[in-house]
């Protein structure tokens, strides 16, 4: 399932909120987001349609929780910008950065963690 940016952000609503009324929705994206209501009804559209909320009674409901959803946009990311290399994504994630001992370690374990064995 891909979610766009915009998506995502309406998603982090749903969220924070649900089940959430269609009108609080309309309420909360034009104070959060700067959207119409035209907006938000479409991406309620576009989201029903790829199985990521449901609205049944004008109350909106998430499908699928948000580190599934988070999950997915990572792997995409890292997919469909660095050719599905993690080296390359850590690179250019740490290009500017520098780790404190503490995310060092705490990204050694999560290697060890899920190393194939073999």
């Amino acid at each position: 399932m891909k979610i766009s940016n915009s998506e995502l952000k309406f998603m982090e609503i749903v969220w924070q909120n649900e089940p959430l009324p269609s009108g609080e929705a309309v309420k909360l994206s034009a104070e959060l987001l700067g959207w119409k209501k035209s907006t938000v009804y479409t991406v309620i559209k576009k989201l029903c349609e790829k199985g990521a909320i449901i609205s049944e009674n004008a109350v909106i409901s998430s499908k699928i929780g948000k580190d599934a959803v988070l999950e997915n946009v990572s792997e995409n990311i890292v997919r469909e910008k660095f050719g599905g290399s993690l080296p390359m994504f850590f690179a250019a994630f740490l290009k500017n950065e520098k780790l404190s001992q503490k995310e060092a370690e705490e990204l050694k374990k999560l290697i060890d963690r899920y190393t194939k064995e073999g």
